[in-house]
């Protein structure tokens, strides 16, 4: 695969003409009759401004769904539709050329977390995320993805894994938590077992957790013990994060996501678990279908959906009076509005701990935190993305919650930076380590 050229490294005026061309074939190739009907359908009702976390924090046009969406539409309208090629100006299309990329890399990369909130409100229920992140693909081509995320997805590619890690530490933490899991539950017969070939559940994690979160692993690692469950790492490819989602880069997405399939099928693992990762989720489980061109065969599941069955079948004993702080719960953008994993995990909270807060608004109204899109990864864009955040966090102060639970590591990094910043004095913690610290073992 051809590594793309980050934007650092490519100022827009070397674009060429071929360039351009390269860029509106990757346009075309991307939409079908039913997105190009959508770009041609946006009614400019403005119900998608107060759904999006970037107007109503800037209050600027350019942060509107419905501008970014229309500079996308603008290009279709000029090469793809019959008025925009005979008279441009009177159907608001326009050229494709540098003044217009650079709008597009720091408007639809830098103002969008692609939470996919204003497709949930758009009168005309047209899905705006999928059409900017149908721009970014389109940049993706010419090499002007963002330095950081840019970086971020040739280091998963190259690496297999987004942080670089090398199997032999992967293996030397494992084998640690394993000595950890050993000592906690008084047993040293405790596994955290690796290619174990026949397992029920093939289970992948975040890389940030073996690199900053080790005790997220054990903790799921605990569950599992409580639970007497048949399950297995992979050595090599564990990595559930997939950033060409955001990068726009289908080959790349395809790439990642591929491996764990593979994987799976040579651990001959019954299902395909995936960690608390907000788009590692919505990668594996609904995206990769597409990105591959062929069904799985085989469950892809939320390691959310695992505990709660064990909950409902009584495999594992929770004590909620080990958790008496306030609890809150933060959704995900990509697991519960774009993922559908909704109810689980506040079935799961709710016989985790003695007190449990919801936001307002939650569910599939809940505001995007700000990490998402892959803004962590674009330092260029970090002013914007704390000052977005502070929605976010007036949410966390009016539940009163002393701990913070979200089942993902993006959101995780995302919150910790706001709770600093805001001087919000909480916990933050992922679902399954909180059920850990509930366990009746």
């Amino acid at each position: 695969m051809e590594k793309k050229k980050a934007i650092l490294e490519k100022e827009f005026e070397e674009l060429s003409e071929r360039d351009l061309e390269k860029g509106l074939a990757e346009f075309k190739d991307k939409l079908n009759a039913e997105y190009s009907a959508y770009l041609q359908s946006c009614v400019h009702c403005g119900l998608c401004a107060d759904s999006c976390h970037y107007f109503l924090t800037f209050k600027d046009v350019k942060s509107l769904p419905a501008y970014k969406l229309d500079l996308v539409s603008r290009i279709f309208k000029r090469y793809f539709t019959f008025p925009g090629k005979k008279i441009p100006k009177w159907t608001g299309a326009a050229d494709f050329d540098r003044d217009i990329i650079q709008e597009w890399v720091d408007t639809l990369f830098g103002r969008c977390s692609l939470c996919g909130r204003c497709s949930l409100n758009c009168s005309m229920g047209l899905n705006i995320a999928y059409l900017i992140r149908t721009g970014r693909s389109v940049l993706a081509r010419l090499g002007l993805v963002p330095s950081g995320l840019q970086s971020t997805v040739d280091t998963a590619v190259e690496k297999g894994n987004n942080m670089g890690i090398a199997q032999e530490d992967w293996e030397e933490t494992i084998e640690w938590l394993e000595e950890e899991l050993q000592n906690e539950v008084h047993d040293p017969t405790a596994k955290l077992p690796l290619d174990q070939k026949g397992a029920r559940l093939f289970y992948t994690v975040n890389p940030r957790e073996p690199m900053f979160f080790p005790l997220s692993i054990l903790a799921v690692a605990k569950i599992f013990y409580a639970a007497k469950e048949s399950w297995t790492f992979s050595r090599g490819n564990y990595d559930v994060t997939n950033y060409g989602l955001y990068s726009g880069d289908d080959d790349a997405a395809g790439l990642m996501s591929d491996r764990l399939v593979q994987s799976k099928k040579e651990l001959e693992a019954e299902i395909l678990v995936l960690a608390e990762c907000g788009h590692g989720y919505n990668s594996n489980r609904w995206e990769a279908p597409e990105w591959l061109s062929k069904k799985y065969g085989f469950e892809v599941k939320s390691i959310l959906q695992i505990v709660a069955e064990y909950i409902h079948q009584g495999k594992i004993k929770l004590d909620p009076s080990k958790n008496k702080d306030i609890v809150t719960l933060h959704d995900p953008c990509n697991l519960v509005r774009l993922g559908g994993i909704v109810e689980e995990q506040r079935f799961i909270l709710k016989n985790s701990v003695e007190n449990f807060v919801e936001m307002t608004p939650n569910r599939l109204e809940n505001y995007c935190c700000g990490g998402g899109g892959g803004q962590l990864a674009m330092t260029r864009f970090a002013e914007r993305r704390i000052k977005t955040g502070a929605i976010k966090a007036e949410q966390i102060k009016k539940t009163g919650a002393k701990v913070v639970a979200t089942p993902c590591h993006n959101c995780i990094d995302q919150l910790m930076e706001l709770n600093k910043h805001y001087k919000l004095g909480v916990e933050i913690k992922t679902v399954c380590e909180i059920v850990a610290d509930a366990l009746v073992l």
